[in-house]
């Protein structure tokens, strides 16, 4: 008697990847090629939940609202425009899942507020921010709530910059001490960092809009042009054919970040005294439009998308998800 043996196909259980972003409206070139894009090729081999943090916005900007939700908007517009696909990740809002606030209360409980206190990235945004003396409850514990957005998840590896290395491993800490008080629930995410980890903005501190030394992802080939004119070079580099230090450079760091192929020449071309700073950032000012001129036209389609219905979506999926995990917690932790 003939043997039918039926193949069963096992279901691959994908990797949870949680990242995101301030609910800071246009995004801009730090965050395209310093996330975005590595974001994008994560949709294809992991489970993805993307968050715009219209919470963590409040941190430092508690008294400008009144644009919050137009800024919700544009970003989720300018991530889907650079190829976050909402049929492949989860795109939510924050302050639409109520159970990231629930558990960033009760994590809140165990941690201590020394941890808090040494947190590099604080102490960055307070001498940048001019911030001295103004610290509020929110922004000092803003990694224990950042620690509840990726734990709500059980997220398996979270991608970020250098600058939020101290976040996730303060993560993992707290993960640490809630599986050692109540039993384990949670796993300790590892950090996925970037291929280009850290951007300079124009003024060579790191890229960011509050600061007004970035490039928009949107920016129109006259606002890249006064943009770059106006970026740090070289200050020894006078003439043409003066020794150029390339290392240092803002503009020379946007053509590895635009143009790799072709940057170890203009590097060369510097120091030998071939090429000056003006030509050098005609040239990049050349590839940046270049370069961003798909996602321009990208984000004008947007305009007519339903960004909002792509948010609650994102958001009731989300809400689901975490919802899970806060049961277990309480559970846990034997409350009602």
């Amino acid at each position: 008697m003939e043997k039918h043996v039926t193949k069963v196909k096992k279901r691959v259980v994908r990797q949870r990847v949680l990242s995101g972003d301030r609910a800071t409206g246009k995004i801009h070139i730090g965050i395209l090629f310093g996330a975005l894009t590595n974001w994008v090729k994560l949709q294809e081999t992991h489970e993805c939940f993307y968050e715009i943090a219209d919470l963590h916005a409040l941190t430092t900007s508690y008294n400008h609202t009144e644009g919050m939700k137009e800024r919700v908007r544009e970003m989720a517009a300018n991530w889907i425009a650079c190829g976050i696909s909402p049929e492949k990740s989860t795109i939510f809002v924050q302050s639409r899942v109520l159970e990231h606030t629930e558990l960033h209360l009760l994590f809140s409980m165990i941690t201590p507020v020394s941890w808090l206190e040494r947190n590099p990235t604080l102490k960055e945004q307070v001498k940048d921010l001019k911030l001295q003396g103004k610290i509020n409850y929110g922004l000092l514990g803003y990694p224990v709530l950042q620690a509840a957005d990726i734990l709500a998840y059980k997220a398996d590896a979270v991608p970020v910059g250098e600058d939020q290395l101290a976040h996730v491993e303060l993560t993992r800490q707290i993960a640490r001490r809630f599986n050692s008080i109540y039993g384990h629930v949670f796993p300790e995410p590892i950090s996925l960092l970037t291929k280009f980890p850290k951007i300079p903005g124009i003024d060579g501190r790191k890229m960011s809009k509050s600061l007004n030394n970035a490039i928009l992802v949107d920016e129109k080939l006259e606002g890249i042009r006064e943009k770059v004119m106006r970026a740090f070079t070289d200050p020894t580099k006078i003439h043409k054919e003066d020794v150029g230090h390339p290392n240092g450079c803002v503009v020379f760091a946007y053509h590895k970040l635009i143009n790799s192929q072709k940057s170890e020449e203009i590097r060369k071309d510097c120091i030998k005294g071939k090429i000056g700073c003006v030509s050098c950032k005609e040239e990049a000012i050349k590839l940046i439009n270049k370069t961003l001129a798909p996602y321009r036209e990208q984000c004008v389609k947007l305009k007519d998308k339903n960004i909002d219905e792509i948010l609650k979506e994102g958001s009731i999926r989300a809400k689901k998800e975490a919802g899970k995990t806060l049961k277990e917690v309480k559970e846990v932790m034997n409350l009602w």
